[in-house]
């Protein structure tokens, strides 16, 4: 991978080492408490935005100001994503939106359709081809931020919808100043085969969450859904079959799937100076499908040896990735 990716120096500690703690680390539950701690900050600061998408769809995000924490208003805006079955209150956006809010940026946290306290908001399920809302939310963030320089940052799921945000920013009429995409979701289709490959504690954590996502979605639409058959499906693959033909009219898998890949030639049009951080221990995206992104100017492509999914942890409260991207989204 060094001829596709500069190379990054992470060494964590030994004993932090494998890349499915890597992985594990950033979401395990016993860590909110101290995350929350340290992010009081953003949490105090941080105030309810319902944003316009078009054709009647609306997000929910929390926005966080330097104003509210009674400093000089900021010309810097970050709107950062989380990952599939993450929300605004994810550990890991938890933390690197108070490393954002201390170097002096305003932050937005947006939650993705049906992802946090948000399933009443609209009748339709998400799905990962969703990219019309996340481009219109966007777009009103803009709006409400004329004069700031926007950015974005995601992880996994949430980097791949922000690299897909750029690549239409030119036709949607957004000025972004910079993105970082932190392990994208690159080829879903070999993601979700690693899913299912791979060691089950992955498979298992995202088919619970996904069943208790649709059981909210169920009770906020009960006239609508009834989900009693799908939740009852051990694989994720035909969990995902079901939804995608049953409620968001695709015709097979295939077709989904490829909807919202990044490789080959969906980032053509990408012009917003764009950073890939991954590493090439990842678990869930593999490394492999980095040669086949489209290798365009504004786009560059770091990694590390180690870090396993979005995890990049050098002790157990520190983040190196937050110091990444702050440090990306700072320079000139």
């Amino acid at each position: 991978m060094d001829d596709v990716a500069q190379i990054l120096p992470f060494d964590p500690p030994r004993w932090l080492g494998n890349r499915h703690l890597q992985s594990l680390l950033p979401s395990l539950p016993l860590r909110r408490w101290s995350v929350e701690r340290r992010a009081g900050g953003l949490i105090d600061a941080s105030r309810e935005l319902i944003l316009d998408c078009g054709e009647g769809v609306r997000l929910l995000a929390m926005h966080a100001t330097q104003e509210a924490l009674g400093r000089a208003p900021s010309r810097q805006l970050v709107v950062i994503q989380h990952g599939w079955e993450g929300s605004a209150d994810s550990l890991y956006l938890l933390s690197l939106g108070q490393a954002l809010l201390d170097a002096g940026f305003d932050v937005i946290r947006l939650n993705l359709r049906d992802h946090g306290p948000t399933h009443h908001l609209n009748l339709e399920l998400f799905h990962s081809c969703r990219i019309a809302e996340v481009v219109g939310a966007i777009a009103h963030v803009q709006q409400l931020n004329p004069h700031k320089d926007l950015s974005i940052a995601g992880f996994s799921l949430g980097g791949n919808f922000a690299l897909r945000v750029g690549a239409r920013a030119a036709g949607a009429g957004l000025r972004l100043k910079r993105i970082v995409a932190v392990c994208p979701v690159l080829d879903p289709a070999v993601t979700l085969e690693a899913l299912e490959r791979g060691p089950a504690i992955y498979r298992e954590y995202f088919l619970l969450k996904w069943r208790s996502s649709l059981r909210k979605k169920q009770a906020a639409w009960p006239q609508h859904y009834d989900f009693g058959e799908l939740v009852g499906e051990r694989s994720l693959t035909t969990m995902t079959a079901r939804m995608v033909m049953d409620y968001a009219g695709y015709p097979d898998l295939a077709s989904y799937l490829a909807g919202y890949a990044i490789t080959g030639e969906a980032l053509a049009t990408l012009e917003t100076e764009s950073r890939i951080i991954t590493a090439l221990d990842d678990p869930i995206i593999l490394p492999g499908d980095l040669a086949r992104l489209k290798r365009v100017a504004a786009l560059r492509i770091t990694a590390t040896r180690r870090g396993g999914h979005c995890g990049f942890r050098e002790r157990l409260g520190a983040s190196w990735i937050d110091r990444e991207i702050v440090t990306e989204l700072t320079r000139a």
